[in-house]
């Protein structure tokens, strides 16, 4: 934003909702059970089952395990929980812009180079004699959670009221691999952050925790937010071929976690299977549009059944313009699936949540910001620290 729309601005008093930074009240009162993410989005299609099944409900309350937690709130952990903040699915390579032997490496990895080497182009980068040390990026989200369709053999049943809600968020990013995200949706507040080493994420409802597996950047930053980390993130990827997106012919780029990486992510019941991710750029401009991937994780429950989760999300990138010569995306739009479904039964469960976001500001090598704006919470120095 300009300096002349700034002072253009008419502020006005309003009422500020209250914001959810600490523990959730509602959830206190569930004792000392320590909840992981899959467990919350595994917890909400229980009741979303519950409702198709004819349970007595309404539509502010439900019963969640003995405590009694607005459907509306509920909604916004899943979308936050899933939306808010996920990661890529590999760790980024120190230098995206090599020199590489075509001879040496097969023609879909090198078809990626070259695609990469024009996206760079296009964005601006191959241009910038220095790379930003820093950037700060401020931006509004609107999450939905559209419906959800409940399937056993040949009964189908939809559900869902398309409950949505504003927000805003904050980021800052720092080489290398040091990011931190302040989003506030609903009232509540979400935090995420790496200090280039850990990756770690504060939710009212879950506390703080870190990530497991290696270092991974934040997907928003690879949504057109910073081209560079978008290239080396697609530095060994591999060339699919052509698709189209709407009104754009695009090469279609692929990278996946190894086997090993995705075991690392393993907790408790719940083993990570495969993570993939597809890029696709667009052949007349050279931008990255479109952006997709795949988590699928399998939960052994108590009962001894095998159950899977697999997590799609799709994103629109556009309206690409200039911010210090490099072309950056202030907009788009997300739409994820959660899909469950089991070995034997023939029950499985598809929600569908979407996000609009949009980026107001972005600024370049922000004077003051150090090291020490990164550190991770208290708590989890400790948990690395301890034996």
């Amino acid at each position: 934003m300009s300096s002349k729309a700034r002072r253009k601005q008419r502020w006005c008093t309003q009422t500020l909702t209250p914001l959810m930074e600490g523990p959730d009240p509602e959830m206190l009162e569930e004792g000392s059970k320590k909840e992981s993410s899959w467990e919350v989005i595994r917890e909400w299609f229980r009741i979303q089952k519950g409702i198709s099944s004819g349970t007595n409900h309404n539509n502010f309350s439900m019963s969640l395990e003995g405590s009694s937690i607005p459907a509306k709130r509920q909604d916004l952990r899943l979308l936050l929980g899933v939306l808010g903040c996920p990661l890529a699915p590999i760790p980024l390579v120190n230098d995206p812009i090599l020199r590489i032997h075509v001879k040496d490496i097969p023609i879909e990895t090198s078809s990626a180079h070259y695609i990469i080497q024009q996206y760079l182009a296009a964005t601006g980068c191959l241009k910038q004699q220095k790379r930003a040390k820093n950037m700060y990026a401020t931006g509004t989200v609107k999450m939905v959670c559209c419906e959800t369709e409940i399937s056993s053999g040949k009964n189908v049943k939809s559900l869902g009221t398309r409950s949505g809600e504003s927000g805003c968020f904050v980021l800052w990013q720092m080489l290398p691999g040091m990011w931190s995200l302040e989003l506030v949706v609903g009232g509540n507040k979400v935090i995420a952050g790496s200090d280039g080493k850990t990756v770690w994420r504060h939710t009212p409802w879950l506390g703080t925790h870190a990530a497991k597996g290696p270092q991974r950047p934040l997907r928003r930053i690879i949504q057109g937010l910073d081209p560079k980390i978008t290239a080396s993130l697609f530095a060994k990827a591999q060339c699919l071929g052509e698709k189209r997106i709407g009104d754009d012919e695009c090469f279609v780029l692929k990278v996946a976690a190894d086997r090993a990486a995705v075991m690392e992510r393993s907790e408790g019941p719940a083993e990570v299977i495969r993570h993939v991710l597809y890029g696709y750029f667009c052949q007349k401009s050279g931008l990255l549009i479109y952006l997709e991937d795949s988590h699928l994780t399998r939960v052994q429950t108590p009962e001894n059944d095998t159950i899977y989760w697999e997590t799609t999300i799709g994103s629109s990138i556009g309206d690409y313009s200039d911010v210090d010569g490099v072309l950056i995306a202030h907009q788009g739009r997300s739409i994820a699936t959660v899909f469950r479904f089991g070995e034997l039964s023939m029950q499985h469960s598809r929600t569908r949540m979407e996000e609009v976001w949009r980026i107001d500001d972005v600024v370049f090598n922000v004077p003051g910001l150090s090291m020490d704006y990164f550190i991770p919470p208290a708590d989890i120095i400790d948990n690395e620290n301890s034996p």
